[in-house]
């Protein structure tokens, strides 16, 4: 469902020090084109620099770089810098392009957006209801409604955007009610049987998937392998153990899960940047509940 009460282009010109480490929103759209007229060439434009963020609801577009041509249709978006060896075009077909966009300053930006990108892709395909994409009707029903009123709130919207794309390009959608029921189910089974799981093929075996699909879909959807999130799992109860028990560290490393407390202080002070020890004893610090990784 489409939110029509937004359609326009709204453009901010906020003036701010640049010793602020703000955000800067330049323009957001939600537009309905229908015709060839539309038409942008990333080298002919004097608007830059810029980055731009679009992301199609209905119909489709074309996004053409230097080495490959893209169709930009529904729940497909492209990123691309201005200016740049680039253009995007409505096709010249009877059927009317409907996209969301964002344009915003690379200041501060910038190696963020690169990073996204490195791992996205310049034209990836994202979920309708995505965390990135509401925020990005958000922005455009804000503009609309005059709400944009200052600079903090532009950067504020801006941020929490790319906060979100961010976290979506680390490996798939962080909503647990888009994975596949076998990577719930996965995810589920680590959480309970953590302290006595063997390994990916164990783990494999009692999903009844193969080893290789197993990894590959729930690096995906997760943004960790497996075992990655074993691990994590872990050292999140041993954290909880350090803190509210005075067991000894072999006896933690069993409850949880390791075969000996040497490999456990291993993978403990890569996670945590400390060994078990002077994670529990360290004086004047923080007595943590949990950690999050």
């Amino acid at each position: 469902m489409t939110h029509k009460n937004s359609h326009g282009v709204y453009g901010f010109r906020f003036s701010e020090p640049d010793r602020l480490s703000l955000c800067h929103l330049f323009a957001v759209g939600h537009e309905i084109v229908t015709d060839s007229s539309y038409h942008w060439n990333g080298m002919s434009r004097t608007d830059g620099p810029l980055l731009l963020f679009q992301y199609t609801v209905e119909g489709h577009g074309m996004f053409e770089t230097d080495l490959e041509t893209h169709r930009i249709g529904p729940g497909r978006a492209f990123l691309t810098e201005i200016p740049g060896s680039h253009r995007y075009y409505h096709p010249g077909d009877s059927v009317p392009w409907e996209f969301y966009f964002l344009l915003f300053r690379p200041k501060s930006l910038l190696p963020l957006w690169e990073d996204i990108k490195s791992k996205l892709g310049a034209a990836p395909a994202i979920v309708p209801g995505s965390r990135p994409i509401r925020i990005l009707r958000d922005i455009a029903r804000e503009a609309h409604s005059g709400r944009i009123s200052d600079p903090y709130m532009a950067s504020s919207l801006l941020h929490q955007f790319m906060m979100e794309l961010g976290r979506l390009s680390l490996g798939g959608p962080r909503d647990t009610v888009e994975w596949p029921a076998a990577i719930r189910d996965s995810v589920q089974f680590i959480d309970t049987h953590y302290s006595s799981m063997i390994g990916q093929e164990q783990l494999a075996g009692q999903m009844g998937l193969s080893k290789f699909h197993l990894l590959r879909t729930f690096s995906k959807y997760v943004g960790l392998t497996p075992n990655e999130y074993l691990n994590r799992t872990r050292i999140e109860r041993a954290v909880e153990l350090l803190g509210t028990t005075d067991w000894s560290i072999e006896t933690i490393a069993s409850q949880v899960g390791y075969s000996s407390g040497s490999y456990f202080i291993k993978v403990f002070q890569k996670m945590t940047g400390q060994t078990p020890g002077s994670f529990r004893s360290e004086s004047g610090g923080l007595n943590y509940s949990r950690l999050f990784f």
